[in-house]
């Protein structure tokens, strides 16, 4: 059922349509009494689920019992970055989720299932896992919040997935990214029918049904001069909430280009990426638009680590961005690296597959680490002196010495793709 939608290219909702909006659909849903919030984490900052959050709390006040993060393998929020994202709410209604020991398999999507969604390429089953908190809480609503925008594992984030995968276990998060990973990336991203979200929508079909989630989904763009703006809200409790979403989002975040960019520069805000893990969203979304030899700098003044989890930070930094082949000879060859799959899947995502160059300009991490790993390493200062963010727009940009470049300022708001790689 759909509680409440809005939203187009052209529209920008403000602080007013927000709330008007949110309390809309709450007061069709009735008086509740205990309140689960799952939103995301600081690295969905620009998503505006803080503000909804906050939004939340004002209108259910003490029947608001607990706000779970959906931190996936992310690490946990400091306390910073809860009072900037979710201002005016209690610190003490935050949870951590802990993707390790926190969880429950809530039922087991059988292989021949996985297989036929992959076409054979994968046979094992797949745990749908959740937080105990979602599953064991007795709450009598469980509002999951976030922004629908193209995404690299699942197609187009949220709906389910902010849920099986944002509050998953271990095994459900490194099986269903290999899943998207052997599916391949450029056959999924901005679509909303993908295996990924096969097995997420046996999962709420099959295992969650009885629980009352409602989802909140905005629809994130750019205005005119550039700034961020809220272009749609969708609150309901089925996929046609998510389906309307997405359609919108598609039309705002997907930027085709006429002709493959052959230099591409990328801006990583230090207060949102510091780790590849996160970063190689400049990858990700450029790969699409990317001329064959093309160059890609990806200037990372917050960039301290390569995976968020301790664990997977050591496997990237042992095993590298050396593309799918060289990742499935060592998934083979390593246990350690079946044990991980998602890390495995992140190792292919992350890479170029030879086709263009990465450059990485980090502010933390040093030349050898980030050459260790198979990118290559510029120097963030000059970097910082040639390429400033602070002068360049979204977009085309033609440099005082007559070099031209194509700028993004924040690769987790949209997709990227040339035209002529759409017809392929």
């Amino acid at each position: 059922m759909i509680y409440y939608k809005t939203g187009s290219e052209n529209t920008v909702l403000n602080s007013n349509d927000l709330e008007y909006g949110i309390y809309s659909a709450l007061v069709k849903l009735g008086p509740r009494k205990k309140v689960l919030v799952v939103p995301p984490d600081f690295t969905r900052f620009h998503s505006r689920a803080g503000d909804i959050t906050t939004l939340l709390y004002n209108y259910y006040k003490e029947n608001l019992k607990d706000i779970l993060p959906a931190l996936g393998t992310h690490s946990p929020m400091t306390d910073r970055e809860i009072e900037e994202m979710y201002k005016g709410v209690p610190k003490e209604l935050f949870r951590v989720h802990d993707w390790r020991n926190d969880i429950v398999t809530v039922g087991t999507i059988p292989g021949d299932f996985v297989s036929k969604i992959t076409n054979g390429a994968l046979d094992y089953s797949w745990p749908a896992q959740l937080n105990k908190l979602v599953i064991n809480g007795k709450h009598d609503l469980i509002l999951s919040v976030g922004q629908v925008v193209p995404h690299e594992v699942v197609g187009m984030a949220n709906y389910n997935k902010n849920l099986f995968v944002g509050t998953g276990g271990h095994e459900g998060i490194n099986k269903s990214h290999f899943v998207g990973a052997v599916y391949g990336m450029e056959r999924m991203m901005g679509k909303v029918d993908t295996p990924v979200r096969k097995l997420l929508n046996y999962a709420s079909e099959h295992f969650t049904s009885h629980l009352p989630i409602v989802y909140i989904h905005t629809v994130v763009g750019r205005d005119e001069s550039g700034k961020l703006v809220i272009r749609g809200l969708y609150i309901g409790d089925d996929q046609e909430v998510f389906k309307l979403a997405a359609e919108l989002s598609l039309k705002v975040n997907f930027i085709v280009v006429e002709k493959p960019l052959k230099k591409v520069v990328v801006y990583l805000d230090p207060s949102e990426f510091k780790s590849t893990w996160l970063g190689n969203k400049s990858i990700y979304r450029t790969r699409m638009a990317m001329a064959d030899n093309g160059e890609l700098i990806v200037l990372a003044p917050g960039l301290k680590e390569f995976g968020e989890d301790k664990e997977i930070d050591r496997l990237i930094r042992k095993y590298g961005y050396h593309g799918t082949p060289a990742t499935l000879a060592a998934l083979k060859e390593n246990e350690e690296l079946r044990n991980n799959l998602s890390a495995a899947a992140h190792l292919i995502h992350g890479s170029s597959e030879g086709r263009f160059s990465v450059t990485y300009c980090p502010g933390h991490l040093t030349q050898q680490e980030i050459e260790s790993v198979n990118f290559k390493y510029g120097d963030l200062s000059q970097a910082l002196k040639k390429y400033n963010p602070e002068k360049l727009k979204d977009g085309f940009n033609k440099l005082p010495d007559g070099e031209e470049i194509f700028y993004i300022s924040n690769p987790a708001v949209g997709l990227w793709s040339s035209r002529e790689r759409l017809a392929k």
